[in-house]
């Protein structure tokens, strides 16, 4: 197995999933496209998971590396690779396979509670999670099911929290993410507390009540994502 890592941003790694590869020893590769890292050979990885960003969808066209990255995704999905999004990832994928991606009704930080879908409750790289579980959230924009896609994942404020489309995955939902990378991200985007009347400190510790039990779903997930393409 091997594995392509795509970071968007510099606080905005893939925390637990990462620490999976690295225990597991996946041979994996990460790149940093922001930094001016060349996009390898995709053909060569059994999987590519792709990180999150604070640009906007809306705002892609104005930064060289995602333009370029779009079209590797593009490339890499004709070609049947397997893909995993997360956050901004997932809505990447989701607009490379038609969907749109647009403002949510509301700006989602901190702890929240998402359930499985129908379809989702089936769904083999769900086996295991509970009907409910909870979720870190730093989000403004949402994605819609991209055409021949299963809905897998709903929330009550974002509706469209994760599908898939055979082998491309994307979660707008975190389980990956660790109190240390919650408390980084509030300062790097401390302006955007205000937007949903929180503090730091309660966003820090919604995320810190929730660890465990999303260190456990990052697991599941894993083993499943890894099931699921092998």
């Amino acid at each position: 197995m091997k594995v392509l890592v795509i970071q968007n941003f510099e606080v905005e790694g893939l925390g637990l999933h990462e620490e999976y590869l690295l225990e597991k020893a996946i041979d994996t590769d990460t790149i940093h496209p922001w930094r001016g890292d060349p996009f390898p050979d995709s053909g060569v990885y059994d999987l590519v998971m792709v990180g999150g960003t604070p640009v906007c969808i809306g705002e892609l066209d104005q930064h060289g590396f995602l333009v370029r990255e779009r079209e590797y995704l593009r490339a890499r999905i004709a070609g049947g690779g397997a893909c995993f999004g997360i956050c901004f990832g997932a809505q990447l994928l989701a607009s490379v396979l038609g969907a749109d991606v647009k403002k949510n009704p509301v700006m989602e930080i901190g702890g929240y509670q998402v359930r499985l879908s129908q379809e989702g409750a089936s769904d083999p790289v769900l086996t295991g999670f509970p009907r409910e579980f909870p979720v870190f959230h730093w989000h403004g924009d949402t994605f819609d099911i991209p055409d021949g896609a299963a809905h897998l994942v709903e929330g009550d404020d974002c509706p469209n929290q994760m599908f898939r489309a055979g082998n491309v995955i994307g979660a707008q939902f975190h389980v990956e993410i660790t109190t240390p990378i919650a408390t980084r991200w509030t300062v790097e985007y401390a302006h955007e507390l205000e937007k949903v009347g929180k503090s730091a400190d309660q966003v820090i510790e919604e995320c810190r009540s929730r660890e465990q039990a999303m260190q456990e779903l990052s697991l599941r997930m894993m083993d499943n994502l890894f099931t699921l393409i092998a």
